[in-house]
């Protein structure tokens, strides 16, 4: 498998290198996704290769838990979903450095490395991602009281197609697809979508992404409950979405049709549109730029104190 054009240009960054063996030394725990036997998995040989911080075949999920110190700890957490067409997982650019600025700002930071879709290793390839999604959300809210987390101020991020798991996670949390016999709430208290696939649907919609998450020809009920601009409510939680207008891998309107969807039906929501940035942001907007609106929105939304 060839990675994605939407991360060739940048992953080759030497410093990521240099900020992975710095940041990932500071990692409390790197937990099993599951405590028992993963659910929809198919038994078979663990293929999963690392090449400088980009994961491909993906069968057995894992949580890294980055805790901030405890003096500027403030109980937000926010469960990342870093992206890769549904192929691979990008996990410095959009896993742990985000992690390493998240504890900065004093907010637990979880890595969700999650099952990349695969008929040989799940039975229903489309559901994979999204059961891990719950998963990490189920998890991160039991074992809050242990990690010093608000359980009414955990959040789910994504980048790209990691974008529409936490979407996906955002407006299809009342449809459970996991184990849950406590009955733990899969609602995400909130959203930050960055460069996001939303939707599936021919025009707008991410093609290697669909491919990989449905296979290449599902059936049009299957692409429409996965096209999340189609499935808001008046409950799904609030959303933080940035885009760039010049984006040619996923179009800007995928947030663009997110955003009139929330606002709809009267979620909160904010939505940062920059004209250059590209997909992935190699270059511009930085990450103090966009990541500061994103602060002040959790703050705004009083998912982080004022200062």
């Amino acid at each position: 498998m060839t990675l994605p054009k939407a991360f060739s240009a940048w992953i080759s960054i030497p410093f990521f290198l240099v900020l992975s063996c710095t940041f990932q030394a500071t990692a409390q725990t790197v937990v099993p996704l599951y405590p028992d036997k993963i659910p929809n998995a198919i038994n078979g040989p663990d293929e999963e290769t690392n090449k400088d911080q980009v994961i491909r075949k993906v069968s057995k999920p894992t949580l890294t838990v980055f805790l901030p110190p405890v003096a500027t700890a403030n109980g937000s957490a926010v469960i990342v979903c870093p992206g890769g067409g549904y192929g691979v997982l990008v996990m410095e650019w959009e896993g742990y450095r985000i992690a390493k600025e998240l504890n900065q700002s004093g907010i637990a930071a979880i890595i969700l490395k999650y099952r990349l879709p695969d008929e040989k290793i799940m039975k229903d390839k489309s559901i994979g991602p999204l059961q891990d999604a719950q998963q990490a959300i189920k998890t991160v809210r039991e074992r809050a009281k242990e990690w010093k987390i608000d359980p009414a101020k955990i959040g789910i991020m994504g980048f790209s197609a990691g974008g529409h798991l936490a979407a996906t996670a955002g407006t299809h949390y009342d449809s459970t697809f996991i184990s849950n016999p406590e009955k733990t709430s899969l609602r995400p208290d909130f959203m930050i979508l960055v460069y996001p696939v939303i939707s599936l649907m021919d025009k707008i919609g991410h093609k290697g992404s669909s491919s990989n998450l449905l296979g290449s020809s599902p059936t049009t009920e299957k692409v429409k409950y996965f096209s999340n601009e189609l499935q808001v409510k008046k409950t799904t939680p609030p959303a933080f979405l940035t885009h760039a207008g010049d984006d040619t891998v996923v179009p800007v309107s995928n947030s663009i049709k997110f955003y009139e969807a929330l606002n709809a039906n009267g979620v909160p929501a904010d939505m940062h549109i920059y004209s250059k940035g590209e997909h992935g942001y190699p270059k511009t907007p930085e990450l103090s730029e966009w990541f500061g609106r994103c602060l002040h929105w959790m703050q705004v939304n009083q998912f982080l104190p004022s200062k």
